[in-house]
């Protein structure tokens, strides 16, 4: 794996992603280094100094201080070393987001990626599900992918027939384990109207 200089100075360490889509990647790890630095004070919580990579930095910025700013680095980053990598891409779609927010980190970069690299987008193929099922309360991976998918739903919204299947870019904050992925990449792939799925992520963990 090799670093590349892009145009706002982002280093990234470009990385393949294995799981049931057709071809994906990451930019960066996530967290080059983290260091324990005792718990906090008033609430008990461990604290840690944590030393991020350019787009693991750009991710935490964007998610957690909304410097929407960061959305355009990380989408120029993804134009110019992973999207080059996948082949007659239709439209991209986002991961629905795990918490709410009052603006969506990976919708932002969905769209902000959709204007760079003139694709569509839509937010309205994938969803959530309201559901009791806690994760913290199974054990096997197979079960949690069972269980997410369960909590995601699928909307059959293209209509048309200039294409009998239409290739999609889906698009995550960060690979942890995969199982989110592999179960929205599971549903995709049971909607007839999709043929390959290629996965681009700003960071693994």
């Amino acid at each position: 794996m090799n670093y590349f200089e892009v145009e706002r100075l982002m280093k990234v360490n470009v990385k393949e992603l294995k799981g049931n889509w057709d071809l994906g990647y990451a930019l960066d790890k996530h967290i080059l280094k983290s260091t324990f630095l005792g718990y906090d004070p008033v609430f008990g919580h461990p604290q840690f100094d944590n030393q991020r990579t350019e787009a693991g930095e750009a991710l935490y910025q964007l998610k957690y201080r909304q410097d929407f700013s960061k959305s355009k680095e990380i989408s120029e980053a993804i134009q110019q070393y992973i999207f080059p990598l996948f082949t007659d891409v239709d439209f991209i779609i986002p991961m629905p987001f795990s918490k709410e927010r009052e603006v969506q980190p990976v919708y932002v970069l969905t769209k902000d990626l959709s204007a760079l690299i003139d694709l569509p987008h839509t937010f309205k193929m994938l969803g959530k599900k309201d559901t009791n099922i806690s994760l913290k309360d199974l054990n096997t991976r197979e079960e949690k992918q069972l269980a997410l998918k369960e909590k995601l739903q699928i909307n059959h919204i293209i209509t048309g027939s200039s294409k009998e299947k239409y290739n999609v870019l889906l698009i995550d904050d960060l690979y942890d384990t995969g199982a989110s992925l592999e179960a929205a990449c599971a549903l995709l792939k049971s909607y007839n109207r999709i043929g390959k799925i290629f996965v681009a992520t700003v960071t693994w963990k």
